[in-house]
């Protein structure tokens, strides 16, 4: 059976892109009501690809595949468990170039940032197989009660639903799905409808590394699959990546089910330059912490607030190096910037900065095509805009390339500047000065702070924000707890009887 699945795989997937099935008991289908939809390249404009898309007949075949093999996958043990994901992640490292190709033609992202993180996707899932393996019970002391014996154990919690976005596939689904499996839960994942290749090809890796029919279902769609799954009545779980809007209309599912919720939503960061830095430095961070992935992802930062006797020449500076980023084929080794996912990004960009009310100090707008194959493509240069941090482009979310500066007059002012949002994901710190990083970072609203640095990540490292970035954290032991649910059992031990009322026996 697997053979004959990944022979289909080799065909479908490899042989120009044609056609991504959906992923359901190891098994590649089509949708039950046929429905597809097509796969773009951001840098061409040009259809690649074309994908199912799950409906409601889909989501509840998936859901009972996961449902059925959750039982065995429970309880077959951590070992057994770990030896899979430890399988998958080897077979994962071996096949990166592959699933370079496939991130990079659906998102425009240049390739060589997802060598960089595709190159470290499987230290998930071998990270929470070793955790698994190691987690103990805890026996509590039961307030010092000698006649009974308390006992702790976590448990999975059952079918799980996996809903990522587009801007960094592999990466967000092994977040989430490394913690589900190892714990014992089994996932129904739903990657974007934009770029849903490399998780379809996760679920061939998870097959063909032993894992049995119906622990890992993919089902590519839109926001109608989502919503299926988070109200379907045998999700024990609801864990999103994407927008506000998003996070809180499947909170509001989740919540009305009382089932396990956990979202990483939208982020709007500050990055703080303080004037002890080194300027060439401090811009070269700024550059990476705002315009990597073009500017699609949630700890971009956003919102850059510089001491005011530095300002005028980092913003200078900063707006020179912007300008001279190379914005092109994401495929060419020597461009910095790819286009963005879609034609309706590109807009939004476009209408965000128009409506800025802000200075333009770089970009602005869409950059001359690098060549004629790219005249359709959805490219944005990186922008720079300065002005009072009172506009709207200060206190909104553009996901794009575009990032708002402005001084600041002290450590007050600039922490204040950066606490006045509403999101409350990831921040940066830049400074010379360690009793100030700490000082300053731990009066950030921020669940991921980073001091001169940015976008470091690891399997290890809790991951999550406050406010309306989100529930929950993602990596680390905060993940598997996320996945498990605590279990007490209290056994009596004392030789003789109580009676309650007989008034010898203890409450509580």
């Amino acid at each position: 059976m697997l053979r004959t699945v990944r022979a289909r795989w080799v065909h479908r997937c490899r042989r120009n892109m044609a056609h991504f099935p959906l992923f359901v008991q190891n098994e590649l289908r089509e949708a039950v009501d046929g429905a597809t939809i097509d796969i773009e390249d951001p840098a061409t404009g040009a259809s690649v690809a074309t994908c199912a898309t799950a409906g409601p007949a889909d989501v509840a075949a998936a859901v009972d595949a996961a449902k059925a093999a959750w039982p065995a996958w429970r309880d077959v043990g951590a070992k057994k468990r770990a030896t899979i994901l430890r399988k998958a992640a080897a077979e994962l490292r071996r096949r990166v170039p592959e699933l370079c190709d496939v991130e990079t033609r659906q998102t425009g992202r240049p390739r060589r940032e997802y060598e960089a993180q595709l190159g470290r996707v499987p230290e998930w899932f071998e990270y929470h197989a070793s955790l698994a393996e190691t987690t103990e019970g805890s026996a509590p002391n039961f307030i010092g009660d000698p006649d009974h014996l308390c006992v702790v154990q976590k448990v999975p919690l059952g079918v799980c639903a996996l809903i990522t976005p587009f801007n960094h596939p592999l990466l967000i689904a092994s977040k989430k799905l490394a913690p589900c499996l190892a714990t014992g839960n089994t996932a129904v994942v739903k990657p974007s409808e934009l770029a849903p290749g490399s998780i379809l090809l996760l679920g061939e890796i998870f097959a063909a590394s032993g894992a049995p029919p119906g622990v890992v279902n993919v089902l590519p769609g839109g926001a109608d699959a989502a919503t299926a799954l988070a109200a379907h009545e045998d999700v024990a779980r609801v864990d999103l990546t994407g927008g506000s809007a998003a996070g809180k209309a499947l909170g509001s599912i989740a919540g009305s089910r009382g089932v396990s919720y956990g979202a990483e939503l939208a982020g709007h960061a500050p990055l703080l330059i303080f004037d002890d830095v080194d300027l060439d430095q401090a811009v070269a961070g700024a550059c990476f912490a705002a315009f990597l992935a073009a500017g699609q992802t949630c700890v971009s930062a956003k919102r850059i607030f510089v001491a005011r006797r530095i300002y005028d020449e980092f913003a200078s500076r900063l707006a020179k190096r912007a300008d001279a980023l190379r914005v092109g084929d994401p495929f060419a080794p020597g461009t910095d910037v790819g286009p963005l996912v879609s034609a309706k990004a590109l807009a939004a960009a476009r209408a965000f900065v128009d409506a800025s009310g802000a200075e333009i100090l770089a970009g602005g707008s869409a950059p001359c095509a690098p060549s004629e194959a790219f005249m359709n493509g959805h490219f944005f240069r990186p922008t720079v805009l300065a002005g009072d941090p009172a506009l709207d482009c200060f206190r909104e979310e553009c996901f794009a390339p575009v990032v708002c500066i402005a001084p600041f007059d002290d450590e007050a002012d600039a922490i204040a500047k950066a606490n006045a949002s509403a999101y409350a994901l990831g921040a940066g710190v830049w400074t010379r000065d360690v009793g100030r990083a700490h000082r300053v970072s731990s009066q950030l609203n921020a669940g991921v702070t980073w001091v001169n640095c940015h976008h470091r990540n690891g399997p290890d490292a809790p991951w999550g924000g406050f406010l309306k970035s989100g529930v929950g954290r993602e990596n680390g032991r905060d993940a598997q707890d996320a996945y498990t649910a605590s279990k007490t059992l209290v056994v009596r031990t004392a030789e003789q009887g109580e009676d309650w009322f007989g008034g010898d026996a203890r409450y509580g």
